[in-house]
């Protein structure tokens, strides 16, 4: 039961991740679409997003360097 709640709790961390974005319409999963995958695929996910959210803030970062610089 333990493993049916760890992928229930990753499934739920997906959605979070997903909707964590601002100006982006809310996602919702179904969590039977990810519940075939098992649980290093689902943390796999899991790292992606986080991965591509630290790329978005390290441009985004970037870019308001640049800016302040140019404004300076």
């Amino acid at each position: 039961m333990e493993k049916i709640q760890r992928k229930e709790q990753l499934i739920k961390d997906i959605q979070e991740l997903l909707n964590s974005y601002e100006g982006v319409q809310k996602t919702s999963i179904n969590p039977d679409l990810l519940g075939f995958m098992d649980e290093d695929t689902l943390v796999s996910i899991i790292d992606s997003l986080l991965k591509q959210k630290e790329d978005a803030l390290l441009c985004d970062t970037v870019w308001l360097e640049r800016f302040k610089k140019q404004n300076v």
